[in-house]
């Protein structure tokens, strides 16, 4: 009996065309930290995917970092900004979270309550399951010196709700703080204008689109410097995570410049977006 597969939610089918572009990279040798020509040849392949998927995004390529997936980004953001945010204001470890977030957000959120680093507040939806804006700002009243970060969920990993995470990140930029969006399940499915929307960090990964697992970005608007997860030396990151992968890095030229009705890639489209 066939079978098909229908939980893009969760992952989806890594697509041909991927393979063979990350593939025939995988045969290349080099080492993108490296000084010598194979190493800079690998380098050469992970910064012109940072650029393509600036340019497709809009935004620089020095607010492009690459990851080994969601869990790692939406790590990142939360514990990189607090830590930060603590380093120069101890008053500031309050985490304003919708408790409606995927348990990578979840539970980095409760290691951080649970091992005293942090405080938190849960932002509950209504019953459309939607974070509304005056949820924010109730929750902000006469505390927002006390936070550190605000991270509310691009679009629901479960039900799909989209949040008005426009109106939410408008909040947060008024009260100067900064503004996370896990946008795993949004990318490929709604347009996420960043330049208009202007959320401080957003997690992104390639396996729900036709990508492979492994391969994630945390997008990092450049006045944000949370503290690294890992110590990496030469790295062109603005702050280091996973070590640079010019396979990996070739699996986002694509697809952040698709549109929602484009998921399905092309081997000709990942071809022109493949310069190996």
């Amino acid at each position: 009996m066939s079978r098909s597969y229908l939980d893009h939610a969760a992952t989806s089918p890594v697509l041909p065309e991927v393979i063979e572009v990350m593939s025939a990279q995988m045969m290349r040798v080099g080492n993108a930290s490296s000084l010598h020509t194979a190493g800079r040849s690998a380098r050469r392949v992970v910064e012109e995917s940072r650029e393509s998927i600036a340019d497709d995004l809009g935004i620089r390529p020095s607010e492009v970092i690459f990851t080994s997936g969601g869990t790692e980004s939406d790590n990142a953001a939360i514990k990189g900004t607090l830590w930060k945010a603590l380093q120069s204001d101890p008053r500031r470890r309050r985490l304003l979270v919708s408790s409606i977030e995927h348990h990578a957000v979840l539970d980095a959120v409760e290691y951080l309550v649970t091992s005293g680093q942090a405080d938190i507040t849960w932002l509950e939806p209504d019953p459309e399951g939607v974070i509304q804006p005056s949820e924010l700002q109730a929750a902000l009243e006469g505390r927002a010196a006390e936070v550190a970060l605000i991270s509310v969920m691009w679009a629901n990993n479960e039900v799909g709700t989209i949040q008005p995470v426009a109106e939410l990140a408008s909040i947060a930029r008024e009260a100067g703080i900064p503004f996370h969006t896990d946008a795993v399940q949004a990318l490929g499915q709604v347009d996420l204008g960043l330049t208009q929307v202007r959320p401080d960090l957003v997690t992104m990964t390639g396996h729900k689109i036709g990508g492979p697992l492994g391969i994630g970005l945390l997008i990092a608007a450049r006045d944000q410097s949370p503290v690294p997860l890992h110590m990496v030396a030469a790295r062109s990151d603005r702050f280091a995570q996973a070590p640079l992968t010019s396979p990996g890095s070739l699996v986002w030229r694509r697809p952040c410049g698709m549109s929602p009705n484009d998921k399905r890639l092309t081997l000709k489209n990942w071809r022109s977006y493949a310069t190996l």
